[in-house]
């Protein structure tokens, strides 16, 4: 079968360093702006390529400059994008991010194209899905194509890795495909509708919605995994962070590139939570995604 088929956003990232976020009505000026290429989809599919693994990409783009620029930048990062398309009178999807110097993001995102897809426009890619290892999606794409994506890549033997982020309603058949399901803390929560409970307690029972597997990413500790009736923690190295954005999608990439090589949950759910630790390092989403090299230093600490 074949590698990494990712379906989901392509933004435009405007990054805003700042000191501190404003309170309602005032105004805090002295930030540097930085434009960044992202989207979560985008993110994982650059992190899954960096990490070597071979990357095809569903999505859309404005007709724009940034749409163009993004197309290309996918390509130049080794991703496949002959099913990224171009959506007339639309604009390509943006991200307006503010980053506090403790590394902590805020983020308020525009979808433009990433939610001018579904069903027929993933039909067009059978072909290729049907000969996907590992499928990955998150939802800043419409769930109507992740719900008709997940079928596809499952009823054909692939492995559907569900990031549900950012977190949102959808059908209880979809959360019955993913092996893995991969939330942080805060979207475990939201599928189970509980307050604060230990992360434990949490992948377990995000199992009882029907996945085959869970993993509950917790940042700077690491992730925990339930798996094959078995729950396992890995925690993170530690690290000095600059800016958390693209911690989550280097986990996702990386789990999803060590995956379709083969490995089990157990031996690829380590290496995910390295590269989430080593993308904290350095500013922006796909500009801190981490090599093998990167990922190998900071297993070796």
């Amino acid at each position: 079968m074949g590698g990494v088929f990712v379906v989901g956003s392509i933004n435009q990232d405007f990054v805003l360093t700042v000191q501190r976020r404003p309170e309602p009505g005032e105004t805090v000026t002295d930030a540097r702006l930085t434009l960044l290429p992202g989207g979560k989809g985008a993110n994982a599919a650059v992190a899954a390529a960096r990490l070597r693994a071979r990357v095809t990409m569903l999505g859309r783009v404005g007709e724009d400059a940034f749409g163009r620029d993004l197309v290309e930048n996918l390509s130049e990062n080794g991703v496949d994008t002959q099913h990224v398309k171009t959506v007339p009178n639309a604009p390509t999807g943006s991200a307006f991010i503010t980053v506090t110097p403790d590394g902590e993001n805020a983020i308020v995102v525009s979808p433009g194209a990433n939610r001018s897809f579904g069903p027929e426009e993933v039909d067009e890619a059978a072909g290729a899905l049907g000969e996907t290892r590992v499928l990955v999606a998150q939802l800043e794409v419409p769930v109507e194509a992740v719900e008709r994506v997940a079928s596809l890549v499952t009823g054909a033997g692939g492995r559907f890795l569900f990031n549900f982020a950012p977190a949102r309603q959808v059908p209880e058949s979809l959360l019955r495909l993913p092996d893995p399901l991969v939330v942080n803390e805060t979207e475990a929560r939201f599928l189970l509708g509980e307050e604060a409970r230990d992360p434990t307690e949490l992948v377990e029972r995000l199992l009882g919605l029907g996945p085959s597997s869970a993993v509950v990413t917790l940042g700077a500790k690491g992730a925990v995994l339930a798996a094959g009736g078995t729950v396992r923690n890995f925690p993170a190295p530690q690290v000095e962070a600059v800016d958390t954005t693209g911690a989550g999608d280097a986990f996702v990439g990386a789990l999803a590139a060590r995956l379709a090589e083969g490995l089990s949950l157990e031996e690829a759910v380590p290496y995910a939570v390295l590269a989430g630790a080593a993308a904290v390092a350095r500013e922006g989403a796909q500009g801190a995604l981490p090599t093998p090299e990167e990922v190998e230093r900071l297993s070796s600490r």
